[in-house]
C-alpha cells in the first residue's frame, strides 16, 4: 500500500511527531531548546506559522500554518529532524553527568513518518488546540495544563484566549479529535 499525503497550499495541519521507539528524548530543557533552534532555523528559510504546540517527552504536537501558495511541509519535517538530529548528537548536555550525549545509541532519533490532519475549519481549529494544550494532563505528567512548560498553553493564555485555569477540571473533546 502506498502512503498518501494531501498537499494543500496556504492549509492549516496539525501534526503528530514521535521519537523512535518512543524514545523519551524531551525531558530536559536542553533538548527542547535544540528542537525549538531547528524550528527557527528552517522557519528563517521556509516560512509557517506555529498555531499551538506542545512537546512531550517522547512526542510532539503542533498545528502550522503554511503560506499561500506553499504546501511543502514534508520538506519542513524532513528539515527539522534532520537539524535536531544533527544537534542533539553532536553536542554533549550541560544537563547530563559526564557530557553524556542525549542522542548516543538512539539512533535512528525519530519514527520516518508522522501524522498529519488538514484543518477543516474554526470548531476543528479549536478542538485541536485544545487536544494540545490538554495533552500533558492526559497522559498523567501534569494535573493541569499550565503546569507543563513546553507548550504554547501559555502564549494563549497571555493572549486572553484561553483562562490560567482551563483543563483544571477535565476537558471534553471531540472523538474523533486525535484518534483521526
Amino acid at each position: 500500500m502506498q502512503y498518501r499525503r494531501a498537499f494543500v497550499p496556504g492549509g492549516r495541519w496539525f501534526f503528530t511527531v514521535v521519537t523512535h521507539r518512543r524514545n523519551d528524548l524531551f525531558t530536559t530543557g536542553i533538548t527542547v531548546q535544540w528542537l525549538r533552534d531547528a524550528f527557527r532555523k528552517v522557519m528563517r528559510r521556509h516560512p509557517f506559522t506555529i498555531d499551538a504546540i506542545v512537546i512531550l517527552p517522547d512526542h510532539l504536537h503542533c498545528i502550522w500554518t503554511l503560506p499561500p501558495g506553499d504546501a511543502d511541509f514534508a520538506r519542513r519535517w524532513r528539515l527539522i529532524k534532520t537539524a535536531f538530529t544533527k544537534r542533539c548528537m553532536a553536542e554533549p548536555s550541560e544537563e547530563k553527568p559526564d557530557h553524556v550525549r542525549p542522542c548516543e545509541g538512539k539512533r535512528p532519533v525519530w519514527q520516518h513518518r508522522y501524522w498529519e490532519h488538514l484543518i477543516r475549519d474554526e470548531a476543528d481549529f479549536r478542538a485541536h488546540v485544545d487536544y494540545i494544550h490538554y495533552n500533558p494532563v492526559r497522559h498523567g505528567y501534569v494535573s493541569r495544563p499550565a503546569d507543563w512548560a513546553w507548550s504554547s498553553f501559555g502564549l494563549y493564555v497571555r493572549r486572553g484566549v484561553l483562562a490560567p485555569d482551563w483543563g483544571a477540571s477535565g476537558i471534553r473533546l471531540p472523538e474523533t479529535v486525535g484518534h483521526e
